[in-house]
């Protein structure tokens, strides 16, 4: 269980995650690991996300990863960490089952509480690195709908800020950027229990929509900043 230099930095990038979330989204120290309320009800996504998905993503899916983790690290080491300490440690240790399952907990903790507040404007920093790295908002946007059509099957499409710089960047499956030593600042679900029921195939569509009536910019803003 020793960790290097470079595990320790990952780590230490997941440990400063936590901070990310305090007050609304509580970092858990040990197990059961508990998945946190939806910050507004079920129908508060709607029309662009409908009750049925939400009740169906969230009470199912979201609520099952945190099922299946506590299960699988029962009366195990991985029971005494956080759950970002779960993500990295499993990555590392090549613990697929676990870290697909935390993974998971994690990536959706942050996805449902990018939204709450409804659309807001970008700012500051944030704004700026746009701008630099994309032409503004509107071509941050088009370079993620883009990328969700590039994730072959199921995955996860991150904002990243990587070395005081923005990055898009498409992640199969459980992907997570807390794993990759990487800070996300926004995370869009490409499964298709995300969007199916609403868009049916047409993902790019579900992406934009998302993008442009969901998101809370201003929150992508205080994540970049924080």
């Amino acid at each position: 269980m020793d960790l290097n230099r470079r595990d320790m930095l990952v780590l230490s990038g997941a440990v400063a995650a936590t901070t990310l979330f305090a007050p609304t989204i509580q970092a858990h120290a040990a197990a059961p690991f508990k998945q946190p309320e939806l910050p507004y009800g079920e129908d508060g996504l709607a029309p662009v996300i409908s009750a049925r998905t939400v009740g169906l993503h969230y009470g199912k899916h979201h609520a099952g990863y945190f099922k299946k983790l506590n299960t699988l690290v029962e009366k195990t080491p991985y029971a005494d960490l956080s759950l970002e300490e779960v993500v990295v440690r499993a990555k590392k240790e090549g613990n697929a089952p676990i870290f697909n399952n935390a993974a998971q907990a994690w990536n959706h903790n942050f996805y449902w509480q990018q939204f709450k507040g409804g659309s807001a404007a970008a700012k500051g920093a944030f704004a700026t690195a746009a701008e630099s790295s994309f032409g503004g908002l509107d071509g941050l946007k088009k370079k993620i709908v883009a990328e969700s059509d590039n994730v072959f099957g199921t995955g996860w499409v991150w904002l990243v800020k990587d070395g005081g710089k923005l990055a898009v960047v498409g992640m199969q499956d459980a992907g997570d950027p807390l794993a990759e030593g990487k800070k996300a600042v926004l995370g869009i679900d490409v499964w298709e229990h995300a969007y199916y029921l609403d868009y049916e195939n047409r993902r790019g569509e579900h992406v934009a929509a998302v993008l442009d009536k969901l998101v809370n910019w201003q929150f992508v803003s205080e994540q970049f900043e924080a």
